[in-house]
């Protein structure tokens, strides 16, 4: 059996081995991550997991902070995923597809799994805060269109990375 912990910094409404309740204080607290995109070093954020914080393995949960100038990824699209992004605060630009479009407070972007190619970079004075949710799915495949490359991911596989120019289309039959 559970117990609650009576440790104020592990949160009142949390057990000894799961989360649900993390604090607006524990997050403020909380350094998170910096991350580059392993194929755009311009592509630099903090990231805090929220999600993984509270438990949750379906959903990536995460709370990023993108310094002016920078982006928040590698211009891209899933195929199997669906992601979505509010934005707390700051101003940016989201590329949706070939289209460029100014975001601030209170705005929300939603990229559907096989939906248009998108990346957002941090324009203003001040970082850009915002709160990112995505499907995590078993496998998924995503598409780097400038950089003409394809992504695998399967749990238990390493990932694999191809040229477009590379990839096959065998013709087999019905299985």
């Amino acid at each position: 059996m559970q117990t609650a912990s009576l440790d104020p910094s592990f949160g009142l409404h949390a057990t000894m081995t799961e989360r649900y309740l993390i604090t607006a204080a524990e997050i403020a607290a909380l350094s998170g991550t910096a991350k580059t995109h392993f194929l755009n070093a311009n592509a630099r954020r903090n990231n805090k997991s929220l999600g993984d914080l509270a438990g949750l393995t379906g959903l990536g949960v995460h709370l990023i902070e993108v310094q002016p100038g920078h982006e928040s990824t590698e211009y891209h699209v899933h195929h199997h995923e669906d992601e979505c992004t509010y934005v707390l605060s700051g101003t940016g630009l989201v590329t949706l597809g070939d289209e460029e479009n100014v975001i601030r407070a209170g705005d929300f972007i939603g990229y559907r799994a096989g939906g248009l190619a998108h990346t957002m970079r941090a324009t203003g004075d001040a970082p850009l805060v915002c709160l990112v949710i995505g499907e995590r799915l078993e496998h998924d495949v995503g598409d780097y269109p400038r950089l003409k490359k394809r992504i695998y991911r399967q749990v238990g596989l390493p990932w694999n990375l191809v040229d477009h120019d590379a990839i096959e289309e065998p013709s087999g039959g019905k299985k």
